[in-house]
């Protein structure tokens, strides 16, 4: 099994990104994290956050294939951060200064000032190379990136849109437990080991798929909330108008019966909505 150094890494996602590994389909690779401060804690350096490690070449994918990242284990420390300040979060026009907290992480919680929060092992940042340009890791659009959604846990699989051969997979910025919206700006932010199976489906994707035993998740990163929320709703509509070929209007009225439409987070530049779409719908049970 090949490991990704977590010194190999990258604080955009650019067209022409420069691989540091190479896998085939079917590999099973480690990608070793830095937290998403890179270790500094008394302040924020807004040109290094969010370092994600990669970029992975994978040989065969091409441009219209839909990459496939079955997320296998996340080994976390024994310690973890969240910070906040003046201008973070959703309200940080109400905060003074700069805090910091460490946090200690147990099998099974996370410890804030005597409060455990059940542990929930995530990944912020996955993506690939976008089919143009160049987006900060802090940031998330088609291509993936910091999308801060919670179900990218152990036990699912990312579904990423490829616009460029061998798709040049990176991710980082795990998170030891996180809040839907993580509204001062940050989550229980860890270092950590990433185990992934790589794999290549043929499937049309527009935006990033989440997907559980039970669900598909459609993610959208747009600056404006209100525009995400809308381009999600249309994605999945477009999503089961496509798997059970039936017309708009149908698919439009199964989603508002079936369909959970919610927000990941409220505070990088471009904001994530997600639509929870249950398998059984395409199943009739």
């Amino acid at each position: 099994m090949k490991v990704v150094p977590a010194q190999r890494c990258v604080y955009s996602f650019s067209a022409n990104m420069a691989p540091v590994e190479e896998v085939y389909p079917g590999e099973q690779v480690v990608f070793e994290t830095l937290d998403a401060l890179g270790g500094s804690y008394d302040k924020i350096d807004f040109s290094k956050v969010n370092p994600a490690t990669g970029p992975v070449f994978v040989n065969g994918v091409k441009p219209g294939d839909t990459l496939k990242v079955r997320i296998k284990r996340i080994e976390l420390p024994r310690r973890g951060v969240i910070v906040t300040g003046k201008g973070f979060g959703v309200l940080g026009d109400e905060v003074e200064g700069f805090h910091t907290k460490e946090l200690e992480i147990e099998k099974w919680a996370v410890l804030f000032d005597g409060v455990r929060i059940p542990i929930h092992p995530m990944v912020g940042v996955i993506g690939v190379a976008p089919q143009e340009g160049e987006y900060p890791t802090g940031t998330a659009h088609r291509h993936g990136g910091n999308m801060d959604t919670k179900e990218i846990t152990e036990n699912v699989t990312v579904h990423l849109p490829v616009f460029q051969e061998g798709a040049l997979l990176a991710l980082g910025d795990v998170h030891a437990t996180m809040g839907d919206g993580e509204v001062c700006v940050s989550a229980c932010e860890v270092p950590a080991k990433v185990v992934v199976e790589i794999d290549v489906s043929k499937e049309e994707i527009k935006w990033p798929v989440v997907e559980t035993n039970d669900a598909y998740y459609i993610i959208v990163s747009l600056p404006d909330i209100e525009e995400a929320l809308k381009e999600v709703t249309r994605e999945t509509v477009w999503f089961i108008q496509r798997r059970k070929t039936v017309p708009f209007t149908d698919a439009y009225m199964l989603a508002s019966l079936s369909v959970d439409v919610g927000i990941s987070q409220l505070v990088n530049p471009a904001k994530t909505a997600k639509a929870r779409i249950p398998k059984y719908i395409f199943t009739g049970v």
